[in-house]
């Protein structure tokens, strides 16, 4: 059965970083797109970085665009999300999940979610 184990998160001042990972099954990381979503208390939780297992392709939600950056660590067998020059309304519980459908911007694709990290922004 897949699994996902998110890990990295906690308190970081504003303007600070964070790297969350996601570790996962070996073949998961050739076969399925993985996303980083996260679910800031009394809102839906959003998509804000995928990766494309198939040809490493990202994509990023407008708000952390240029200061997220979603890769891969094949020594690890990990997805990590690095994030820089936080903002307290990038607090939330961040949770990584993978599909393996082309419609990866839909939330519902998603299948297998880890437990999640909690990451929180503040002074």
């Amino acid at each position: 059965q897949v699994q996902l184990v998110e890990s990295g998160g906690g308190l970081v001042q504003p303007g600070g970083s964070l790297r969350l990972s996601c570790a996962m099954s070996t073949h998961i990381l050739d076969y399925y797109v993985i996303g980083w979503f996260r679910q800031a208390p009394g809102k839906e939780r959003e998509g804000v970085a995928y990766r494309s297992a198939s040809d490493g392709s990202t994509y990023y939600a407008e708000s952390v665009k240029g200061r997220f950056t979603i890769g891969r660590n094949n020594a690890k067998n990990t997805v990590f999300l690095q994030m820089d020059s936080l903002k307290p309304e990038d607090t939330g519980v961040y949770y990584c999940a993978v599909t393996f459908e082309s419609d990866f911007y839909n939330i519902q694709a998603y299948n297998t979610w880890g437990q999640g990290t909690q990451v929180t922004v503040s002074s």
